[in-house]
């Protein structure tokens, strides 16, 4: 018996009443991901495409149609549970990064642990070993302005991972780095997928997305091109 997949999105509208007229954000999507997938989701400014990832993070609710999470529909979900998916199934990277600019960055990762309800010794340790993962062995201590933005943008991978989330979501992951940071970025995104991480993220940078296995296109909230692709090798993540 073949494995359900993890997201399951049908016919999936957004739809915004402006006046007398009506915006599709969303027009009947519908798409699957299965586990250990490595998903970009490319589209111009406007096409949906990030009203599509806070749909499926669980951030915004469709205005019609049926998401399964991990088998789980989740319509169904009341925001205590909604809160509890957020914190344990999915793990999420921002363009801005997201961090606490007076905590360190072994604090910062370990936020979702302060809210999962784990120790304070076991947070410590999950943290650390989450930035030894991303290759800040050697920055647990450091606040965020004392680290460069690609370094940031690894802590917040490392905050993203480290409650072993079934799902990784990036919201344009690269958009504030160099392409040579990009690279190294995307690397490690590949080393968590080689590794048997689901990935889902979003861009707008074709050069971004060719590291992914598969590529969805949107225009005008429709899905124009759903296509696995060669993922092509990103610089190793140490590179930068």
């Amino acid at each position: 018996m073949a494995e359900e997949p993890v997201i399951l999105a049908e016919d999936l509208c957004k739809v915004y009443q402006l006046g007398d007229d009506t915006l599709y954000a969303l027009d009947h999507v519908s798409l699957t991901v299965e586990r250990g997938d490595f998903v970009a989701i490319m589209g111009a400014s406007g096409s949906g495409k990030s009203t599509l990832m806070n749909i499926l993070g669980c951030l915004d609710r469709p205005t019609s149609g049926r998401y399964l999470l991990a088998g789980r529909e989740v319509s169904l979900f009341d925001r205590a549970e909604l809160a509890m998916v957020r914190n344990q199934m999915l793990g999420f990277v921002f363009q801005s990064y997201n961090l606490l600019p007076r905590t360190t960055a072994t604090e910062n990762v370990e936020l979702p642990l302060v809210y999962a309800g784990v120790s304070r010794l076991e947070r410590a340790e999950r943290a650390a070993r989450a930035l030894e993962r991303v290759g800040l062995g050697d920055r647990l201590h450091h606040r965020p302005a004392q680290l460069s933005g690609g370094q940031q943008q690894r802590v917040a991978i490392a905050r993203a991972i480290v409650n072993e989330p079934q799902i990784v979501l990036a919201d344009e992951p690269t958009g504030n780095l160099d392409s040579r940071t990009s690279e190294s970025v995307m690397a490690l995104f590949q080393e968590l997928w080689h590794a048997g991480q689901t990935i889902v993220f979003v861009t707008h940078e074709r050069d971004v997305a060719a590291h992914a296995a598969r590529l969805i296109t949107l225009r005008d909230g429709r899905i124009l091109s759903d296509e696995r692709q060669t993922a092509k090798p990103a610089l190793p993540v140490r590179a930068a």
